[in-house]
């Protein structure tokens, strides 16, 4: 199956970078690309963009796509979590701006066999990076009620984690849930029937929380904006596309944090941590896409973009 996704807020996106014909860039989750190589058809043959990805498959894409850009763009398979030391071994020290799009990608969601999706009976894998060595399935079939319990509620949201994660402990006494097609049936039989009615599909949420955990994608999130902030040039910008309202959170939430990093208490007169500013929100309120893009996409419906830009 060929590597193929729908650039998100792809526009938008590239917009608010304010690309620099001779800048460095940064494409945390590369993808299939097409940000990418929207960025690098404004860059002049000065310009330079590093793409990281985890998944293989994503790279080899990549790869494709963009070798007609030659030598100013640089592919890595690893997490962007290890950005710095990535821009290290390329001996860059900052760089004009970093982007990601944490969604999931289509060839990712529609390879059933890669675990992602909740309509097709597969392995119940779910990583992103194939090198991990824990799946979706030992996470069932691994962790206690009570974790998995907490999972389902932290990560999915999911009202009835209680009952899912009650019937998977039952079940697992039995013989190990080894396909999607397996728990997806678990699920159906956990939540009340008139909550099935009510639309949409009833393992969302689980599988949800199954993926993010395994990658461990908001962990990696929050421990990273900081540090890919401190990566920009003054002006610099970092601009995210998030999916669901964890991710969302965890990047305004830290977006305040380098702008308004006091942590004096409100009655004081002066600040006396002498905490510093690292710059500006530049998306009070997020980009949201456009009608276009929803009709023509049904799965950027949930997008948003915000964008931090570095001070000098």
């Amino acid at each position: 199956m060929t590597f193929e996704h729908t650039s998100v807020l792809l526009n938008e996106t590239v917009d608010s970078l304010l690309v620099k014909p001779d800048g460095t860039y940064v494409d945390g989750t590369l993808g299939g690309g097409g940000h990418a190589e929207a960025v690098l058809t404004r860059l002049s043959g000065k310009g330079r963009l590093i793409g990281i990805d985890q998944d293989e498959d994503a790279v080899r894409a990549a790869g494709e796509r963009l070798k007609p850009f030659g030598e100013r763009v640089v592919i890595v398979r690893s997490n962007y979590c290890r950005i710095r030391e990535i821009l290290s071994e390329l001996c860059i020290e900052q760089v004009d701006g970093i982007y990601l799009d944490l969604g999931v990608s289509s060839y990712q969601l529609d390879t059933a066999d890669r675990g992602f999706t909740y309509r097709a009976d597969a392995p119940l894998d779910m990583r992103m990076d194939q090198r991990n060595p824990r799946t979706a399935a030992d996470l069932v079939n691994g962790l206690d009620e009570s974790g998995l319990c907490r999972i389902l509620r932290e990560y999915g949201e999911e009202r009835f984690a209680k009952n899912i994660a009650r019937a998977i402990v039952r079940e697992r006494e039995k013989k190990p849930i080894e396909t999607t097609g397996e728990l997806v049936e678990l699920i159906r039989a956990s939540i009340p029937a008139k909550m099935l009615a009510k639309g949409g599909h009833p393992a969302k949420r689980t599988f949800q929380a199954l993926r993010i955990e395994v990658n461990r994608e908001l962990e990696v999130l929050n421990e990273s904006i900081d540090t890919m902030i401190n990566l920009l040039k003054p002006g610099g910008r970092l601009s995210i596309i998030t999916f669901h309202s964890l991710e969302d959170r965890i990047v305004k939430t830290r977006f305040k944090v380098n702008e308004k990093p006091c942590i004096c208490p409100p009655d004081f007169p002066v600040c006396v941590c002498g905490r510093q500013s690292k710059g500006r929100i530049i998306t009070r309120k997020p980009v949201l896409p456009g009608d276009k893009e929803l009709e023509d996409n049904k799965r950027s419906k949930s997008s948003k973009l915000r964008v931090f830009e570095r001070g000098s």
